[in-house]
């Protein structure tokens, strides 16, 4: 009955709404893999109301409420990312955003709080302050540096088909690689700078993984490699560094690569594919791999449909905590307007090869877990 209550209650705002659908719309939006956190040319924020003295004004408030088949006495969906909270109403996040396009120093500042931060901080040794911080850095973009930029400071990772925030990806839920496969953010020097016509490359020299402050005295090293034409955008990223506490022995890789298409305005898809591994500072090393495909099909100015399917094999119980092999599939329905608030109907399915899901109250597990989302996101500011 939740189920049917929960898609009922937004097949009802569609009639409302379908006359709208006259009005102008908003820019399209940006498919997950067409946003690096480092493009080679950051864009110029068109003028807008929330521009101040140079500085440009964005923000979000995202809730959602999630229903899971389970019923898990946690009261979590197990294997999400952000969306982890079961049965009953949660904030995903609030945030504000404070930037300056490089010319040639500019900054960005994002900061916010809510279920989605303490996730992305929650390995964090740093003092409590920097549990609020999205990103912070600053930019250097010389004039005759023929595009280079250099940033300094806190920023999100370049790997991954999907972002941090809900209105730049396609589904509700994060995928399992964007949970399990890759960082959300590093802390230290970044490098952009296009050669050619369709390629940009970068470097990048940072703490580690998700950790502002350093856990040992080594550092990890990021290369990017991103080919991009009118229709295909192949994004490349490999990071490599020691990522455990108080030791530089036992270095951990990771690769991973992601292949947008955009043959049309109505029509996206990506394919996303990530390879770990973890060395052990004793003999052997865990080792992770994962590939998800997702596709976006607009229907009219208003609406939108997005299948999304992958598989991640957690070989050593590294990623998930349990040796297993994960799959799920996605089918999320979207209704955006153009004022700056969309919401998300959203029905997934994950299984596993070995009893994981939380049933009920009981020690009972199963292998597969059902859950049905209304996530509802507000959001403004002169990128919108």
């Amino acid at each position: 009955m939740y189920i049917i209550g929960v898609c009922a209650a937004w097949l009802l705002l569609l009639p409302q709404l379908g006359s709208a659908q006259t009005a102008a719309p908003s820019d399209a939006q940006a498919p997950p893999a067409q946003q690096p956190p480092a493009p080679a040319t950051a864009p110029v924020p068109a003028d807008s109301v929330w521009s101040v003295g140079g500085i440009d004004f964005s923000g979000l408030v995202d809730g959602y409420y999630s229903f899971n088949a389970n019923h898990p006495a946690s009261r979590d969906n197990q294997l999400y990312n952000f969306d982890v909270k079961a049965n009953q109403f949660s904030l995903n996040m609030a945030k504000l955003s404070m930037s300056h396009t490089p010319d040639p120093i500019g900054f960005q500042v994002d900061l916010g709080f809510g279920r989605a931060f303490d996730i992305v901080h929650s390995t964090e040794q740093a003092p409590e302050i920097f549990r609020y911080l999205e990103q912070a850095y600053v930019s250097v973009k010389p004039k005759q540096a023929r595009g280079l930029e250099v940033d300094f400071g806190e920023f999100v990772t370049s790997a991954g088909a999907e972002v941090i925030e809900t209105m730049n990806n396609w589904n509700y839920s994060r995928s399992l690689l964007f949970a399990y496969a890759i960082p959300y953010y590093h802390f230290g020097l970044r490098t952009t700078m296009p050669i050619g016509k369709y390629f940009t490359g970068g470097f990048q020299l940072v703490n580690g993984w998700n950790n502002v402050e350093d856990n040992n005295s080594g550092k990890t090293l990021g290369f990017i490699g991103n080919f991009t034409t009118k229709k295909v955008t192949w994004s490349n990223n490999y990071y490599a560094g020691p990522e455990k506490t108080n030791t530089n022995q036992g270095w951990r890789n990771l690769y991973d690569t992601t292949v947008l298409l955009t043959p049309s305005d109505k029509f996206n898809a990506y394919l996303n594919f990530d390879y770990g591994r973890d060395k052990n500072i004793g003999p052997g090393s865990q080792a992770w791999i994962g590939v998800a495909g997702a596709a976006r099909y607009a229907i009219g100015k208003l609406f939108a449909v997005s299948p999304r399917l992958e598989w991640f094999n957690d070989k050593g119980g590294f990623a998930t905590g349990t040796i297993q092999k994960v799959k799920e599939v996605t089918i999320t329905g979207e209704m955006k307007l153009p004022q700056g608030f969309l919401t998300r109907l959203e029905y997934r399915h994950d299984w596993s090869n070995v009893p994981f899901f939380d049933v009920g109250s009981t020690p009972a597990t199963s292998k597969h877990q059902d859950t049905v989302t209304l996530g509802l996101v507000a959001f403004f500011g002169p990128k919108r």
